[in-house]
């Protein structure tokens, strides 16, 4: 199976989940829920993690962590192996409880509205498992952040961090009007579908952010991508590649994006340019062939095969 790669730094901020390990509960009871909050709360003691959302569903859990010290996987390790050890010794059982792989989705902190993204998706998860009746406030569900974020100072945890996301919210103080204003806007947003738009970049994608903060990530797994890691972060940074690779002989060439369309499919240079990123990319041919106006892939690849036996050297 593929397996996700890691990207740490200082300040890094992730969304992480963890369903059960088939068809396990790791949370059959009230009890269960208050232990892997205690252990969670001793993880952040250990290694700094600051907690800006939390989600305990009947099977798996939501956390919106930032590691200043760089230091997720350590700490998750820890978080998982005790809260397991906790469980078994509970329930008198054996084995993993969570999936072996928990996801990780980085998510841009700077301001720009994704980590209220990642947080008020925790935060509307109750909703959308449907553990909650109809009409029912998002408070009720005991076992996430929100009600923290609606209790003054003193009656949250300190490992839960609320002032980066009521800022994002436009709250200016956390005040009790602010807090007041916080619950509406989020019952505002419970209506809002779970496959909605907005929610993609969590559900399925590896990075949550603008374009130029996903290019700086993929600056940083430069190297570090091999055979076995999943596809969305390799896919990005190979299409990263590619384009890099076609402007580089756009320019060599002096052709310009016009050109390069109105060329012909058959012209050398644009064969040229194709070889290349078949040599040093793993761009599918698909990819290729649209990017270079080549027609349809099984065409351009009648016509790549002809000339790179042409052109290229036989491997002995």
């Amino acid at each position: 199976m593929p397996r996700q790669l890691r990207i740490e730094y200082p300040g890094a901020i992730y969304h992480v989940t963890n369903p059960a390990n088939g068809r396990k509960n790791p949370f059959e009871q009230d009890s269960d829920r208050r232990d892997f909050l205690a252990a969670l709360a001793e993880t952040c003691a250990k290694t700094g993690f600051q907690v800006h959302a939390y989600c305990l569903t009947r099977n798996h859990f939501h956390l919106v962590v930032e590691t200043p010290n760089a230091n997720l996987v350590a700490g998750m390790h820890w978080l998982m192996s005790v809260y397991t050890m906790r469980y078994n010794a509970r329930h008198h059982r054996s084995g993993p409880v969570f999936s072996g792989r928990y996801k990780t989705v980085v998510v841009d902190g700077r301001g720009s509205g994704y980590l209220r993204t990642a947080c008020d998706y925790v935060h509307l998860n109750p909703v959308w498992a449907k553990l909650l009746r109809p009409g029912q406030p998002l408070l009720k569900y005991p076992w996430s952040s929100l009600g923290s974020y609606l209790a003054g100072p003193s009656h949250r945890p300190s490992w839960l961090r609320v002032d980066r996301l009521l800022e994002e919210h436009e709250i200016g103080t956390d005040s009790v009007a602010g807090r007041r204003k916080f619950e509406q806007q989020m019952e505002a947003r419970r209506a809002e579908a779970a496959d909605g738009a907005e929610w993609q970049g969590i559900r399925r994608g590896w990075c949550l952010g603008s374009k130029a903060f996903k290019e700086s990530r993929l600056e940083r797994m430069a190297g570090q991508l091999i055979k076995h890691h999943a596809g969305g972060p390799k896919r990005t940074n190979a299409e990263r590649q590619g384009k890099r690779i076609i402007a580089e002989e756009l320019q060599r060439l002096g052709w310009n994006a016009r050109e390069l369309k109105q060329r012909r499919k058959s012209d050398p240079a644009k064969l040229a340019i194709a070889a290349r990123l078949r040599r040093e990319t793993t761009l599918t041919l698909s990819w290729i062939a649209a990017r270079l106006h080549g027609g349809t892939c099984k065409g351009f690849n009648a016509i790549l095969h002809r000339w790179r036996k042409e052109h290229e050297p036989r491997k002995k």
